[in-house]
């Protein structure tokens, strides 16, 4: 959620350099966007309602400037509300992601002495700032000061636009420094994503540090003003990543990738996830959580490690496991899943977590991100940036470190491997599916679609009608298959689509017996599995793949999700209301 990016070097073509910064993170999801750039003369400030799109700048000739896209929180979406804010007298220029607990007491501190021309939290720090400075006159003190005023969890970039320099400082939030020692350019953003096309090499910014950046000039310090050290993190990054190619969105293309994403983890990760059982042998007790699709991925894990590995795993959700804590001791374990490793709910749970003496380990997409870095053991998924805010790939790359996990635990790693084999094959198949195609036709008429599943199929389900509300805006709800009888069959009505996973494992009558149940009440059955039945009016056959069928069978609603969006004229990759990395509660 919202977007920062700030430039300062020897291109004097900033104003280009942050737009395209911006339209980077547009992924991220946001409502306006603004910049400030320094000329030779004044300080240009441009904010505008709604997307870029195709807007341009004027021909500025500049070296420095920040650039903002916001996701309204504070104050409704208005030019004014918009990012960056300023100072009574536009000499200090703030952007701002997260949210200012206490924003309405210090404001009500300044009111009688400033202007405030915007409804939002971020503005009173422009205000807490113009005093410090006229009483130390002094950027960096008052910088340190005023945030150490702040409560909540953010990240603050201040631009003093006469000294050219800029001052950024973070808790919780994500902020990156990306320096390319060559050109002598530095970069700012909320993500590596927007800087990894200018350099590769990153410092990501602990809580609590304060990092100043001119044009030939960077340093590192402690909120108390003691120096630290930058030691730069080098990325390797292919530099068509992050390019669409032929496909028409992000989505599709990362759906399309996700037999390349599954191959690789089985080429590159033995040795990491083995390790890993190591680990979670050692534990007493283990703790899977999650936001979203990571949480359903989560939950599909304790199925998986019950079955495979004979293995107990509690599950909860991120953003309600920082309430569950108390429980937790000195050899427990706490595995987070997050695609983007800045997911800001299950951030604070970790961090709650370890304070309880609790052991981390986290297993994320994104090298370098804060859950990365505050684990006490790490497994990178290496599927690849993921630019559409649904994660599909991601998802897929979590449930085969946990299938191998599971298969560890037990012993037999290589028979694990083998089923995903089989899913690899799989869902190659299915990416090509004309059935899926034709099934929309009769879906995107429809005002609900219900998804049932028993076993590691109901977080399959769950999961399933996610990706189709997400992009299709369809309402759609996953449930387990045993709990028809005890409401949710109210809700179906003569022509609902049902769709029903029905693998051939422990589930398979139970879950037949389901789908009859729903279709004496008229429902419109989809059936799911490696066998046709009767009761199904309509049939994807997906093959079995053993416990592994989770994998193409989820990938039928990605497919669906994407190519409803498509048929409605929404945006797959940018569905509204969301965003890609969540960083605030």
């Amino acid at each position: 959620m919202c977007g920062i990016f700030g430039y300062v070097g020897k291109d004097t073509n900033a104003g280009e350099i942050i737009l395209g910064g911006l339209k980077a993170l547009e992924y991220r999801g946001y409502d306006s966007w603004g910049v400030a750039i320094k000329t030779d003369s004044d300080t240009f400030i441009q904010k505008q309602v709604g997307k870029i799109g195709d807007a341009k700048l004027p021909q500025l000739k500049s070296s420095i400037g920040i650039g903002h896209t916001r996701w309204a929180t504070h104050g409704g979406v208005t030019q004014e509300n918009a990012h960056p804010h300023t100072d009574c007298h536009s000499k200090i220029i703030v952007v701002h992601n997260g949210i200012i607990e206490n924003w309405q007491e210090l404001k009500a501190k300044l009111k009688n002495k400033h202007t405030f021309k915007s409804e939002t939290d971020t503005e009173v720090v422009a205000h807490l700032l113009e005093e410090k400075v006229k009483k130390t006159n002094e950027n960096k003190q008052a910088v340190a000061d005023v945030f150490k005023m702040l409560d909540g969890l953010n990240a603050i970039i201040v631009f003093f636009p006469d000294q050219e320099e800029f001052y950024a400082l973070k808790n919780s939030s994500p902020l990156i420094f990306g320096y390319d020692s060559k050109t002598n350019s530095s970069y700012l953003a909320s993500d590596s994503s927007a800087i990894l096309p200018h350099t590769n090499s990153l410092y990501f910014l602990e809580d609590n540090e304060l990092l100043m950046i001119a044009a030939d000039n960077h340093q590192l310090y402690a909120l108390d003003l003691v120096r630290k050290k930058i030691n730069f993190t080098q990325i390797d990054t292919p530099k068509n990543i992050f390019s669409l190619g032929s496909y028409p969105h992000y989505m599709i293309k990362e759906i399309m990738e996700q037999p390349e994403v599954i191959a690789n983890l089985l080429s590159t990760q033995k040795q990491n996830i083995e390790q890993l059982a190591k680990v979670v042998k050692k534990a007493y007790g283990t703790y899977f959580i999650g936001c979203g699709t990571a949480a359903y991925a989560a939950l599909a894990g304790t199925y998986i490690l019950s079955k495979v590995a004979k293995r107990h795993a509690n599950f909860s959700i991120g953003s309600e496991f920082e309430y569950l804590v108390d429980f937790l001791q000195n050899d427990s374990l706490v595995m987070a899943f997050s695609q983007s490793g800045e997911t800001i709910d299950t951030i604070s749970a970790v961090k709650k977590a370890k304070a309880k003496g609790a052991h981390i380990a986290t297993i994320t997409n994104v090298l370098g991100s804060t859950l990365y870095r505050i684990a006490d053991y790490k497994l990178l998924l290496n599927a690849g940036p993921e630019k559409a805010v649904c994660s599909t790939k991601a998802f897929v790359a979590k449930i085969v470190v946990l299938y191998l996990l599971a298969y560890a635990l037990k012993g037999q790693y290589d028979t694990g491997a083998a089923h995903l084999q089989q899913a690899i094959v799989e869902t190659h198949k299915l990416l090509d599916s004309e059935q899926v195609k034709k099934l929309v036709s009769v879906l995107k008429k429809k005002q609900h679609i219900f998804i049932l599943g028993r076993g590691v199929s109901y977080p399959a389900a769950l999961e399933s009608a996610l990706k189709i509300k997400e992009v299709s805006y369809i309402h759609a709800e996953g449930f387990a298959g045993g709990e028809l009888k005890h409401g949710v069959i109210a809700l179906i009505a003569k022509g609902t689509p049902v769709i029903v996973y029905n693998p051939e494992d422990e589930t398979y009558n139970d879950t037949l017996s389901s789908a009859n149940e729903v279709k004496a009440r008229g429902a419109y059955v989809i059936g799911i599995s490696s066998k046709n039945n009767s009761v199904f009016d309509e049939f994807i056959k997906v093959k079995n793949c053993g416990d592994a069928t989770i994998i193409p069978n989820v990938v039928v609603a990605q497919l669906l999700g994407y190519y409803l969006a498509v048929a409605l004229g929404y945006d797959p990759d940018k569905p509204r209301n969301l965003a890609k990395s969540v960083t605030v509660k």
